[in-house]
């Protein structure tokens, strides 16, 4: 460990990793060592510029192998993709070469759904190098599978649970509104959708999170309904919409034990979303109700998940989901 701290390695320098690394400069105990991302744009840039904050004097780098030796005993806090299959290259790499890793890909919050043999393989290979990979960020990492797990802790018996989260995009970055439809026409966004590059990542997997931790289960089914809704005016923003074209969309995600709905979570992303708020509700013993209004803060709380879960993470082994993690920093 680097004497001025937990070394830290930033991988992929998109919106969202400039904000961690901009977190992680905001917090003592951590080194910022290195930081890698091949986009012409980016590579070779001083970090401290792309970062907009001022930094340790660091180049972005493209080549991967070196970024990871240059934190040797440290973490990767790894914002490239959301899809397992498309990063996984990357965080075995990084584990490889003895670094603990967290990561924003979403359906890594809980691997096993949907891809078993994959993260066993991952487990397997943390184990025998040492080291820990957790999945995190506010959806899915805290709002609809951390926070309820945390409620649960309260209560007896749970019957059910429902989240609700709805965000407005109207002001969010424009990534954010092109990867749930605005824009679109009905029909495009249904091919988008086909071609899997439209809808919220990670929310199945955090139903099933709650399945397993609020209710006890391990045999169930799950299933996920999309649906795009239509702008009733005209609105600007980083990206136009105009009336009746896509607005944003509606993905439900539910989950089933002996045929009795379990879990039921709604998440609305859209431009002038009403309402927008984080809310839970558990059939419990007491039945408990917490509503957040306005919601939390999804790019910043996501940085700060994920640089919060550092020291947590570097103390333990294995391929963990954020259930395993302490509830404090």
């Amino acid at each position: 460990m680097s004497e001025t701290g937990i070394p830290v390695v930033l991988m992929g320098l998109g919106e969202i990793g400039q904000a961690i690394g901009r977190a992680v400069l905001a917090r003592e105990g951590l080194d910022l060592v290195a930081a890698v991302d091949p986009h012409p744009s980016l590579a070779g840039r001083p970090l401290a510029e792309v970062l907009g904050a001022p930094g340790p004097d660091l180049r972005v780098d493209a080549d991967l192998a070196r970024a990871l030796a240059a934190g040797q005993g440290g973490v990767v806090l790894h914002a490239t993709g959301s899809r397992l299959d498309a990063v996984l290259p990357e965080i075995e790499a990084a584990v490889r070469a003895g670094l603990h890793v967290v990561s924003t890909c979403e359906e890594l919050a809980n691997p096993r759904l949907d891809h078993e043999d994959a993260a066993e393989r991952l487990d397997r290979l943390c184990e025998e190098r040492g080291v820990a990979v957790v999945g995190t960020g506010v959806n899915p990492g805290f709002v609809l599978d951390r926070l309820p797990a945390l409620l649960a802790q309260t209560a007896g018996e749970v019957r059910h649970v429902r989240g609700v989260r709805v965000v407005d995009v109207a002001r969010r970055r424009g990534a954010l509104q092109r990867k749930v439809g605005v824009g679109l026409s009905e029909d495009a966004f249904q091919a988008a959708y086909d071609r899997d590059e439209l809808g919220h990542v990670g929310l199945v997997h955090s139903a099933a999170l709650i399945a397993e931790s609020c209710l006890g289960v391990d045999e169930y089914e799950v299933d996920e309904e999309v649906v795009p809704l239509l702008a009733e005016e005209d609105a600007p923003g980083p990206v136009p919409v105009t009336k009746g074209a896509v607005a944003g969309l509606q993905q439900i995600a539910r989950v089933f034990a002996e045929d009795r709905e379990i879990v039921r979570l709604e998440l609305t992303i859209a431009v002038g979303a009403e309402n927008p708020r984080d809310e839970l509700e558990l059939d419990a013993d007491p039945p408990l109700r917490l509503v957040i209004p306005g919601g939390i803060a999804g790019d910043a709380a996501t940085a700060n998940a994920v640089v919060n879960a550092i020291p947590a993470v570097v103390e333990r082994h294995g391929l963990l989901t954020v259930l395993d993690l302490p509830a404090g920093r």
